[in-house]
């Protein structure tokens, strides 16, 4: 199962009511981030959710309502007594722009472990999660964000018996190891059925619409994509700040068939979102508009 919460959903400047785009995972105990604008800390603290679990932040690219937030979570983190190491992803330059934040965060009692991004795409595995980077099209260098979560096969008893395989064994097989024991060899493909469906989750924003988006979010659980503007006047607005419409955003998850969509990264002068929900769930039904706080939980399918 992946908690998934959608911790803010403004862009450029928070608002009273209404935080700057973020969002936070949970599983099997380790939390990740994708960006960290102005007021994240309170944000989370509003969901009830804490921050010394957090083990990775990925930043979609370096604008201040996407990562202004990150010297005071660093700090709040090494105030809770933090010491394990925190991985940063982000595009080419992390480590220069965080050390430039950190000049009001100079000591911290825990690593930070530093991920650059320099590809069109990348992946990264880390805390259970396999994580895609896909380079989309906003006026500097951006990246969306796929998270997903494998599923291994089922181990197949009777075929461990047909084989006689030790029982001893058992355990290690289906952790992935390969076992070598009286001159025999046992490799975990002997006892394991074919991967199951995991989890996928799909998150993106300040961009105009791309192909890369379509390709890395197709078949998501969740996608979560920008919609700046929800008016039907602010299409060249959009493509002139390289930022998407509500429909854009919504044909985007049509053609990527992904199971459910909420918007987020919505403009200052957007109040209500859900006023334009109607014309963009006609385009794709299961588009919502995205809120603070919004949550849900991504399961397994049964077997």
């Amino acid at each position: 199962m992946l908690d998934v919460c959608l911790l803010g959903c403004g862009g450029m400047m928070p608002l009273p009511r209404r935080w700057l785009t973020s969002l936070m995972t949970r599983y099997n105990g380790s939390n990740l981030l994708i960006d960290c604008g102005e007021g994240t800390q309170i944000a989370i603290k509003e969901k009830g959710w804490v921050f010394k679990p957090i083990d990775v932040i990925c930043f979609t690219h370096y604008h201040g309502d996407h990562i202004s937030g990150l010297p005071g979570l660093l700090l709040t983190m090494g105030n809770a007594d933090r010491t394990e190491p925190l991985t940063l992803i982000g595009p080419r330059g992390l480590e220069r722009v965080v050390s430039a934040l950190r000049v009001i965060a100079p000591e911290l009692p825990f690593p930070i472990k530093y991920i650059e991004l320099k590809e069109a795409v990348e992946t990264v595995d880390v805390c259970g999660y396999h994580i895609t980077a896909f380079r989309v099209n906003h006026n500097v260098v951006c990246y969306g964000y796929t998270l997903e979560i494998h599923r291994k096969g089922k181990f197949q008893v009777e075929k461990a018996k047909e084989q006689g395989i030790p029982l001893k064994l058992w355990s290690r097989l289906q952790n992935g190891e390969t076992v070598e024991q009286d001159g025999t060899v046992y490799r975990p493909e002997m006892v394991m059925g074919p991967e199951r469906k995991g989890i996928k989750l799909t998150y993106c924003t300040d961009t105009r619409p791309h192909p890369a988006i379509v390709e890395y979010a197709r078949g998501a659980d969740l996608f979560i994509c920008e919609g700046m503007y929800g008016e039907a006047d602010k299409q060249a607005k959009a493509r002139e700040y390289k930022h998407m419409t509500f429909q854009e955003a919504a044909h985007l998850a049509r053609e990527a068939k992904v199971k459910e969509m909420w918007l987020t990264h919505y403009s200052p002068s957007l109040i209500r979102p859900e006023e334009y929900m109607d014309d963009v769930r006609k385009v794709f039904p299961e588009a919502h508009a995205g809120h603070d706080r919004k949550t849900c939980e991504l399961q397994f399918e049964e077997d």
